[in-house]
């Protein structure tokens, strides 16, 4: 194992445990909504009115403020230094303030729109209180530009903790509601606790970017040569980026036509479980490598850009081969460890487990395609992610409309891992004939991984089945259920692995053996 390896595999090391840390909050914030207000209209409300804003930001600005500002930022960090790269960063935050206010206020007056387009199966009542709660939550736009705008700056200076740590904040002032004040507020009082949360993402980073010497100086230059070449990427990009939150709006329509609006509520939770155990894995090691690669690619160092994007796609490989295996065969067994208790019931816990299993059929799809994109757009390049995204979307309504009336919820979720898969596909192809980040060499560990994850899951099953016989359903046997499986298989996976001589079992294993014998601090 080379040193360059090692070093891919441990500098996400920290930033995947407060990431982890953000979202098991998350998961216990989603955990209590499910708890107390289920898959009812109160929850198929907030769940619409929370996720629209988030689309609406996500299609307009997230991902086009990271692909596009933090390759030009680092360009002047380099080139002209600190001063001209924050004087950047100012003008660039003051035109997302302006414009996420205009959102907003955009937001607020349509709001009655926006909820019969995003969510036409709703009843009137519904439909009612989701308008009013999203008229509260559109403010959170402003709140995110303002984070996603920090984040940019603090990763571009190689600081990824506090960014990570974000949402930490924000679903821990979620979860202190819950225990205090939601009896007495209720859903309303919920949407206002969200909103908070949502502003703490921006004020929590303030500290860090002042600790490392910036200013803010509000202006407004549309006529800088860096804001035009941020904006110039920012295009392309903004539209390539569109393919996640479309495709979770297009399947927010299908599922709010099923089940009397139920499926919205049982697709978002099973979503949520599905982006917080892929998210650990694939979102810190992408946002750690995209300022690298950012930097390799002014650098003009082709070589060593292409082995680094081949060693994040060994290292996504390794974990999410088993990971995806995993979750499809303790989909059930999960969901009613995490939400069925309460106002969750068995009924809803087969709808969600159901969505969970073929969300899961798109893990690897969304790992390849996460990582390839920050590829492209670290080389300023978004037309490639702009055709994957435009073909992405068409296959996942294609497929919304054809598996819907025959799958249910699991349709929907199923269409949306097959659009990913699609998605990074398209974005292999170009990116392995200019960089050739597969070789032969690769391909035969992802195949001795995946012989190793197919006995991994008849491990699994095994587990999961016997113990579930043998046990009255109850909160500690679906603990056990999943529990004792998962660290079965793992323990088969990577003896497995460790036995066919793939170099990160080895490294895992070598790893451990020095942690035992105290070679490696705790």
């Amino acid at each position: 194992m080379s040193k360059e390896k090692n070093n891919a595999v441990k500098a996400v090391g920290s930033m995947m445990m407060i990431t982890l840390l953000g979202k098991l909050l998350g998961l216990a914030r989603e955990q209590f909504l499910a708890w107390n207000y289920s898959i009812g209209p109160q929850a198929n409300a907030f769940s619409t009115a929370s996720l629209i804003p988030r689309i609406f930001f996500d299609v307009v600005f997230a991902s086009a403020i990271s692909a596009s500002f933090i390759p030009v930022f680092n360009e002047y960090m380099q080139k002209k230094g600190k001063e001209e790269a924050f004087k950047l960063s100012s003008n660039f935050i003051t035109m997302v303030g302006m414009l996420s206010t205009l959102l907003t206020v955009f937001g607020i007056i349509f709001a009655p729109q926006l909820t019969a387009w995003f969510a036409d199966g709703f009843d009137a009542q519904t439909a009612a209180l989701c308008v009013n709660l999203l008229r509260i939550l559109f403010p959170a736009t402003i709140f995110t530009g303002l984070a996603f705008s920090f984040v940019g700056i603090l990763q571009s200076m190689d600081e990824f903790n506090i960014p990570a740590a974000m949402s930490i904040i924000s679903n821990a002032i979620i979860i202190i509601y819950y225990f205090f004040l939601n009896d007495r507020f209720g859903i309303y009082g919920l949407t206002v606790a969200f909103l908070i949360g949502w502003a703490m993402q921006a004020f929590i980073q303030i500290p860090a970017l002042l600790k490392r010497g910036y200013k803010y100086k509000p202006f407004l230059d549309f006529n800088d040569k860096g804001l035009k070449k941020i904006i110039r990427l920012m295009l392309p990009v903004m539209v390539s980026t569109w393919i996640q939150p479309i495709n979770l709006a297009i399947n927010t329509k299908f599922a709010s036509r099923l089940l009397d609006g139920a499926g919205v509520s049982a697709i978002g939770y099973a979503n949520t479980v599905y982006s917080i155990i892929v998210g650990v894995f694939v979102l810190s090691v992408a946002n750690v490598i995209f300022p690298q690669l950012s930097r390799m690619t002014m650098d003009d160092d082709k070589k060593r850009f292409g082995e680094t994007v081949s060693i994040t796609m060994e290292v996504m490989a390794f974990l999410l081969i088993p990971m995806t295996v995993g979750m499809m065969c303790l989909s059930e067994p999960i969901i009613m460890l995490i939400y069925q208790r309460g106002e969750f019931t068995q009924y809803a816990t087969g709808l969600t487990s159901n969505a969970l299993f073929f969300f899961s059929i798109g893990m690897i799809g969304f790992g390849i395609q996460a990582i390839l994109s920050r590829a492209f757009y670290a080389e300023q390049n978004g037309r490639i992610p702009l055709l994957s995204g435009i073909i992405s979307i068409g296959v996942n309504v294609a497929l919304c409309k054809a598996l819907a009336p025959r799958m249910g919820i699991g349709g929907l979720a199923l269409a949306s891992a097959v659009s990913s898969t699609v998605s990074a596909i398209v974005l292999f192809i170009p990116m392995q004939k200019r960089n050739r980040i597969i070789s032969k060499t690769l391909v035969i560990q992802i195949i001795k991984m995946i012989i190793s994850a197919g006995i991994m899951a008849v491990v699994v099953i095994i587990g999961k089945n016997t113990i579930a016989s043998a046990f009255e359903p109850s909160f500690m046997t679906s603990l056990v259920e999943v529990g004792v499986p998962t660290i079965s298989g793992i323990i088969v996976y990577m003896v497995l692995t460790r036995i066919l001589v793939v170099p990160y079992a080895k490294m895992v294993f070598d790893y451990g053996t020095k942690f035992v014998k105290g070679k490696i601090k705790r």
